[in-house]
């Protein structure tokens, strides 16, 4: 494989230089510009972040300087040199040079990056053959040497592992050591942290920092983690609606931002010296906390019923020495295994109209604590302890008595487009959970309610005529917030309700989590790896590792005295504006 030559780069030193590139995307509506005249420059070993709300054209950028858009794109203007080559004039032949060996890239869910059918050792050991002079036994022997080099232990051994053997931060170095292995000039990061525990995240900047600093690699880093740009980043560009609206230094962009726009995405990060206050200027109508109106024309009995729970009167949910354990596979050979214990005596309540932030590496038993208390392990595992909501036995109830307390208890989900059912119409969706949990409504009132629930959450009434895929990522979680609403619940467990999405767009979700908790009172358990969320908007915070819970108590408390040695490490590994 013939490479591109790797000698002086282009005017001014840079590793790639673009200009004035313009990307068009055919669609229904016509021809739009995902990316208007955008113009970059990133020279050795510097890391230059691109920064902006999702759907502004970062990854479409991305994409298009390796030449990948997708069949309704393409290039309508504009230049990309890489060094002293202009990629636009390559062929497609040309470009399989480019891609992998020139420039790697790693993308945000290394899940559906990597090959689900090949072993690790297969798809690093497909780069090197493509890209590199090794052979034989040399390519395994590479191979091991890039698992060794980012940090995963018996490189030899895990070669012939496949990708879901290994930890999400696991599979994201991976796709680092695939990004690397041809020793590439220009690195492309889109995203690569999102869904990481702080620790975790951490460990990849710093693994991806060493790197760079032995390669001397350029980095073009996407993200909407402006903490995580602070700590890393030369230079920023602020891109909104496909056009770079700024372009500075890191170090004057957060000290000293020029753009309204810029100014506009640091007032919306969640800090603990914002608490009480709105981040977003998303409903200026509705003041954060100010009751709007009656989410459906029979319910200001049940709010009024909500807010008669006052923080202190007593809790709402009260666990006891929680346990989750997992049996063997089952069969003859897995007798006498013991079960696996994810989950190790967590106690812990909750008053209404409270928030506990239960935090923790991925990994450690959030998540699991979760869905025991949904009752959604009963099949799976062996779920023990005692859980009472609103003084009854919620791990006891059976039956019409379980469907009750299911009204109670309610959770947002992580990731949006996974949990709303795409064949079905969103009224359909909102009105599911009401009539099957709500059975004394008639259907014009379920109707009503629905509207009322789209309205409060902020989304326009014909929503309720369209599917979940026309929706952004910010607009799915509201529409996920209303289900889990439409049934009235005392207790909100949010699991990662925020982590993938954009700085403004998270900020109109927690004020409008906000709003709602202090209208109806709503206790809130929420389960996240994001401190900024965390400080702003818990009471309490309980951290969770191996299963257990090492350490809780108030949230101011805990961030500025932290006891144990995990949320010492926990609070040292998260990034600061």
């Amino acid at each position: 494989m013939t490479r591109l030559p790797v000698g002086p780069a282009g005017q001014g030193g840079e590793v790639v230089s673009v200009r004035n590139l313009t990307v068009e995307i055919a669609s229904d509506a016509g021809v739009q510009e995902a990316v208007k005249s955008l113009q970059l420059a990133i020279s050795r070993g510097q890391t230059f972040a691109l920064v902006g709300e999702s759907g502004c054209g970062k990854s479409m950028t991305a994409l298009a300087l390796l030449r990948l858009l997708p069949e309704a794109g393409r290039i309508a203007s504009g230049e990309i040199h890489l060094g002293q080559v202009e990629l636009n004039g390559l062929s497609e032949q040309g470009m399989r040079g480019v891609r992998g060996a020139q420039v790697g890239i790693i993308f945000q869910e290394p899940s559906t990056s990597l090959n689900p059918v090949m072993t690790i050792g297969e798809q690093l050991i497909e780069t090197l053959r493509a890209h590199t002079s090794y052979r034989r036994n040399e390519l395994a022997q590479r191979a091991a040497w890039w698992l060794g080099r980012v940090g995963i232990p018996e490189p030899e051994k895990r070669l012939r592992d496949y990708p879901f053997q290994f930890s999400g931060g696991q599979k994201q170095r991976v796709m680092i050591a695939i990004a690397l292995a041809a020793e590439p000039r220009l690195l492309i990061a889109d995203e690569p942290t999102t869904a990481l525990d702080v620790t975790v995240q951490a460990q990849i900047l710093d693994l991806l920092a060493d790197i760079q600093k032995e390669m001397g690699l350029a980095i073009l880093l996407i993200t909407h983690d402006l903490a995580v740009v602070k700590n890393v980043a030369d230079y920023v560009a602020l891109m909104r609606a496909g056009e770079i609206v700024e372009t500075i230094d890191a170090a004057t962009f957060f000290s000293a931002p020029k753009h309204p726009y810029a100014r506009e995405l640091l007032a919306a990060i969640p800090t603990f010296a914002k608490r009480g206050r709105p981040l977003s200027a998303a409903r200026p109508d509705t003041p954060v906390g100010q009751p709007v109106s009656s989410m459906s024309p029979s319910m200001p009995e049940a709010a009024i019923s909500m807010s008669n729970h006052q923080k202190g009167v007593g809790p709402v949910l009260v666990v006891k020495e929680l346990s989750v354990a997992y049996s063997g596979k089952g069969g003859f050979w897995s007798r006498g295994v013991e079960p696996v214990r994810v989950v190790d005596a967590v106690s812990f309540d909750l008053h209404a109209g409270e928030t506990l932030a239960l935090l923790g590496e991925s990994g450690c038993g959030k998540t699991t604590t979760a869905k025991a208390l949904l009752r959604l392990l009963d099949k799976q595992a062996k779920v023990g302890g005692q859980v009472s909501l609103n003084g009854e036995n919620l791990l006891a109830a059976q039956g019409s008595r379980l469907r009750k307390l299911r009204q109670t208890i309610q959770i947002v989900f992580q990731d949006p487009y996974a949990s709303l059912d795409p064949r079905m119409l969103v009224g359909e969706i909102l009105d599911e959970g009401i009539a099957a949990l709500r059975p004394d409504r008639s259907l014009a009132d379920r109707k009503s309610q629905v509207r009322s629930l789209l309205d409060r959450v902020g989304l326009p009434k014909n929503t309720v005529d369209r599917y979940p895929h026309e929706f952004s990522g910010g607009q799915r979680q509201r529409i996920a917030i209303a289900r889990a609403l439409a049934v009235e619940p005392a207790v909100l467990i949010c699991d990662e309700p925020t982590s993938a999405l954009d700085v403004s767009v998270q900020a109109q979700i927690l004020d409008l989590l906000r709003a709602l908790q202090l209208e109806f009172n709503i206790a809130y358990l929420f389960i996240t790896h994001n401190f900024g969320v965390v400080e702003y908007l818990s009471d309490r915070i309980a951290v969770m590792h191996k299963g257990k819970i090492v350490e809780a108590g108030a949230t101011e408390s805990i961030l500025a005295a932290p006891q144990h040695s995990e949320t010492q490490r926990l609070l040292a590994a998260v990034p600061r504006l």
